[in-house]
């Protein structure tokens, strides 16, 4: 596959995918959800690989989440994409293989990790994070949201009260407040982030590769009903964005203004 939006390097039995769209804050469209897609695969048939490194390219962001700039007329993003529950990105599919590759997924999380991009980062299994790293969701401020593994499993992470904050509030935390709530295992200087990912990368490569991908199938166990919930999730999403009420939240995203969603209570 010819990649145009995410860099794809392997080195000595580590895979770092680099998600490559640092003009739009690394924010994600249809292209790039398929292009980590077909990355990760290829990291999960390659039996030299142990562990996965994703990160973001630049210094200002690790991902955005969806490119509202991207998202059609109808509410949805480009239509390049069958099994995203119709909200035209395979984002479903790209949480199932991050889930499911029987490596380790370590988030190296250089600047913003907000919206579907914090989601991405939740879903790794470990989470090396900049001290100039910013958490956080935006869903609910621009008429979205992820009711799927982005919450339901955001709360076994941090726990409910928590999960529920981070998300009715859409506030920004610091590495170090991510750190506090159980959110991000590390947190290092912004120039010695790619260096630790990597020592941490090295070191799972010299455990057990069966012993670890059993570890991993375990730890997914106890979340896997999720899956189902998330099914329903993105359903309801594509209906969502259908709407008025969504379509406030995108278009004041891109006026630079508040959103107004006031007439919707009524």
């Amino acid at each position: 596959m010819e990649l145009t939006d995410v860099l794809y390097e392997k080195t000595n039995g580590i895979a770092k995918i680099t998600i490559n769209r640092p003009q739009a804050y690394n924010a994600f469209r249809g292209q790039t959800v398929q292009e980590l897609i077909w990355s990760f695969r290829d990291a999960w048939d390659d039996n030299r690989i142990g562990v996965v490194i994703l990160t973001g390219a630049g210094e200002k962001a690790f991902c955005t989440g969806g490119d509202q700039k991207q998202k059609g007329d109808e509410g949805g993003y480009d239509h390049n994409g069958g099994l995203g529950g119709g909200i035209g990105l395979e984002i479903e599919t790209l949480h199932q293989t991050i889930r499911n590759i029987p490596k380790p997924v370590i988030a190296a999380v250089n600047g913003y990790a907000i919206g579907g991009g914090h989601v991405l980062h939740v879903l790794c299994d470990l989470t090396v994070a900049s001290e100039t790293a910013k958490f956080g969701q935006a869903g609910p401020k621009v008429g979205s949201y992820d009711a799927g593994f982005g919450s339901a499993y955001l709360a076994r992470v941090v726990g409910e009260k928590k999960a529920r904050e981070i998300w009715y509030l859409c506030e920004q935390y610091t590495a170090q407040e991510a750190k506090e709530m159980g959110l991000v295992n590390k947190v290092v200087p912004a120039d010695q982030l790619q260096t630790a990912a990597e020592e941490w990368a090295n070191k799972i490569l010299s455990k057990s590769p069966t012993a670890i991908k059993m570890l991993k199938y375990s730890f997914n166990a106890d979340s896997a009903n999720i899956q189902g919930i998330t099914q329903l999730a993105m359903g309801s999403l594509a209906m969502f964005y259908n709407t008025d009420e969504s379509a406030e939240g995108m278009n004041a995203f891109l006026e630079r203004r508040p959103a107004d969603f006031s007439k919707f209570r009524k």
